[in-house]
């Protein structure tokens, strides 16, 4: 058995992996990117088979300013072929270079906080589960993935009053520091950072819809974009002090009316499975839960 770096010439063997892999619908599985994320891919071979696969990448990076109990965060993904998800001996050949890897991005991580090293599977890969548990990884928290279906009506709902309602491009940097601002503001502990913004705004139909004041400044936000043939929805946030009036219910109703109106079939989007607040405008929404994440975490020293 090989164990090494991704390289061009393992696009077939990828694909074949893919299709092996998410046969069943019950794995998540990341794909390879772009070249210059190949370092930190690596793929185990017997022959001319991949057997294996891991990915690292950096998720979240803390600004200095946040408080010192948040935590910069890695995460990630390992898969093996079908019947070999218990194969230790070959997942351990690629988490020990994934460990490695990830040991190396955290120096490059500012030091004024910790960094968690974390990985997510579906609820029902119970093998990897177990496999990472073994290995010291406790439990983070768990998500649902949530679909509506957009040929369904979608109920109007008012904005608040002395509130109006834009598309925000971004285009400047600046705006774009000051949105981060913003959303930091809400989710300290997991901010978007500039990387993933940049990453939200290449998909097709991507636009921030924002609800702000009479004086412009900016009391909530929701993003939205293409992704085949669905819609997503992403960072829906209202700040503290404009909670519980109803802003969150315009905002996604308005960015569901956007997904529709572009002829999209399906929106979908993510939730904590113990933010009960979000839950409940979700489901209120028409959102049904389609599969749920299970995410763990080890300190990286």
């Amino acid at each position: 058995m090989v164990i090494r770096n991704f390289e061009q010439a393992d696009m077939p063997a990828l694909g074949e992996f893919y299709n092996a892999v998410t046969s069943s619908g019950q794995a998540i599985f990341w794909w390879v990117g772009e070249e210059a994320n190949w370092v930190n891919v690596f793929c185990a071979f017997e022959g001319k088979q991949m057997v294996a696969k891991g990915q690292v990448e950096v998720f979240n990076i803390i600004p200095e300013a946040n408080a010192p109990e948040c935590k910069h965060k890695l995460f990630i993904n390992l898969k093996a072929a079908p019947g070999r998800e218990e194969d230790t001996a070959l997942l351990d050949g690629v988490y020990s270079l994934l460990l490695a890897r990830a040991c190396e991005m955290k120096i490059t991580l500012p030091d004024s906080h910790s960094t968690l090293l974390c990985v997510g599977n579906y609820a029902a890969e119970t093998g990897y589960h177990r496999y990472f548990q073994e290995r010291g990884y406790r439990p983070l928290h768990n998500l649902y993935s949530m679909e509506r279906d957009l040929s369904e009506p979608i109920a109007e709902q008012a904005l608040a009053e002395g509130l109006n309602c834009i598309h925000w491009s971004m285009e400047t940097r600046e705006e774009q520091d000051l949105y981060l601002k913003l959303e930091s503001e809400v989710w300290p502990d997991a901010p978007l950072g500039v990387e993933r913004l940049a990453e939200y705004r290449e998909h097709p139909l991507w636009t921030a819809m924002i609800a702000r004041d009479a004086a412009g400044t900016v009391v909530g936000s929701v993003m939205v974009w293409q992704e085949d043939e669905g819609g997503v929805i992403e960072d829906v946030f209202v700040r503290e002090a404009w909670r519980r009036r109803g802003i969150a219910s315009f905002l996604l109703a308005e960015a569901l009316k956007y997904l529709q109106g572009h002829g999209l079939g399906t929106a979908s989007l993510v939730a904590r499975t113990d933010n009960d607040s979000a839950l409940t405008l979700y489901t209120s929404a028409g959102f049904q839960t389609a599969s749920e994440e299970a995410r763990y975490y080890v300190e990286l020293k």
